[in-house]
């Protein structure tokens, strides 16, 4: 579809050919930051002739949308996380899309049922491990870190952060909600420190001592062995993938949807088939040190070297259905305090 390079660019040759008259246009609302966006939307653009406008955000996408209603100009929001997704197409602000392109690209599993939105790359929630005091094989399962043998070893963020509620209403799935309750209150009870910092935060700690497991995103490690100071942290764990005890491992998403608005609707659906394709993917995953989707692609080899796993295969439609129990039950407990 487009050539691309060794460093996951898109090749020199297709971008310094002269770009058809600029006629046509994409407008672009995303959560992602522009370096992650910009080699997507320049070929885009290059192939096609379709300017991409893009609004990068930082929160308040469905405020501002639903403020523009059938006036924004908005056609694509592209955002992480599937709570992030659930709560554009819960407001009603997007519109089913309906192309073979997509669903041969997009595995039903990270897809909306009703084809609101349709996933790109995927990211796994994982441990992050001492080298030094976390011995192989001691952490196989999520349900594990409930255990008391992890009493006072264990760091992690709020758990009202987006990415841990998603953890626990992976939960909630797999065992009920009183099972999710038992499951956040052992892991309470093993915490070495309140909830606090991000995740590399975590990892941190963990190179400082102050606990020997905790719960992060992969591509954090890849965006730590990119920074001097935070290499050091990096080097002092290992990546560890567990599984639920009658499923797999733990994956959320980004993901693209098309607005119910969308002005510019054809150029929209060309734009979502572009982004989903192979090759689009594996650049926009190698950006962010992330799992691209589509059968046949492949990630990074530093992402590759930490280690294989199966994906849990819910439909993470279903995990976001959860979302409202697994907060309530993170607040019961005070999770945080």
């Amino acid at each position: 579809m487009f050539a691309k390079i060794k460093t996951g660019l898109f090749a020199a040759t297709a971008l310094s050919v002269a770009a058809p008259v600029l006629a046509e246009e994409v407008n672009l609302y995303s959560y992602r930051q522009p370096e992650l966006i910009k080699p997507l939307t320049d070929a885009f653009t290059a192939e096609t002739g379709i300017k991409v406008n893009v609004a990068y955000l930082q929160k308040g996408m469905v405020e501002r949308l639903q403020a523009e209603g059938m006036r924004s100009p908005a056609d694509l929001v592209l955002t992480v996380d599937i709570s992030r997704l659930a709560a554009v197409v819960d407001a009603g602000l997007t519109q089913p899309v309906e192309s073979d392109t997509l669903n041969n690209n997009v595995p039903e599993q990270y897809r909306d049922p009703e084809d609101h939105w349709y996933g790109l790359t995927t990211r796994a929630r994982v441990v992050y491990a001492s080298k030094d005091r976390v011995a192989e094989g001691e952490v196989t399962t999520y349900e594990d870190l409930a255990d008391p043998k992890w009493n006072d070893r264990i760091c992690i963020r709020s758990g009202t952060n987006a990415y841990n509620v998603a953890l626990t209403s992976a939960v909630i799935h797999h065992h009920g909600e009183e099972g999710a309750k038992t499951w956040l209150e052992g892991i309470k009870s093993n915490l070495a420190r309140k909830p606090q910092g991000n995740d590399r935060a975590q990892v941190k700690a963990i190179w400082a001592g102050e606990c020997d497991i905790s719960i992060g995103n992969t591509y954090y490690m890849g965006k730590m062995l990119e920074d001097e100071e935070q290499k050091e942290w990096a080097d002092s764990v290992q990546i560890l993938f567990p599984v639920f005890e009658n499923g797999g491992t733990h994956v959320n998403i980004s993901g693209v949807a098309m607005t119910k608005s969308a002005p510019n609707k054809d150029n929209a659906l060309k734009m979502m088939e572009f982004l989903t394709s192979p090759a689009a993917q594996e650049v926009y995953a190698e950006a962010n040190y992330e799992y691209p989707i589509a059968a046949g692609t492949d990630a990074i080899e530093l992402v590759e070297g930490w280690g294989t796993f199966t994906a849990d295969d819910v439909n993470l439609m279903t995990l976001a259905g959860h979302r409202p129990a697994a907060l309530r039950i993170t607040e019961e407990i005070d999770f945080d305090g």
